[in-house]
């Protein structure tokens, strides 16, 4: 039974995350990382805080690494 859980779970973060952008993937990444940190250092207020700055960091830092990406030339 927790196999099926865990295997529905990720099928359905997969089937989620095909239409993003990569700000949009770097913010829910940013979250989830910046929740679970907050929710074990603090509280669930801590927990919302974190999600609030891991968003923010994470969407920027897919979109800086995006451009990045997108202004390579080949020569």
């Amino acid at each position: 039974m927790k196999k099926l859980l865990i295997l529905t779970t990720c099928i359905a973060a997969m089937i989620s995350f095909t239409s993003c952008t990569p700000g949009e993937r770097g913010a829910v990444t940013g979250a989830a990382i910046g929740a679970g940190t907050g929710a074990l250092i603090g509280d669930s207020t801590g927990a919302l805080i974190g999600g609030a700055i891991g968003a923010v960091a994470g969407s920027e830092i897919s979109k800086n690494r995006a451009a990045r990406n997108r202004n390579r030339y080949y020569y």
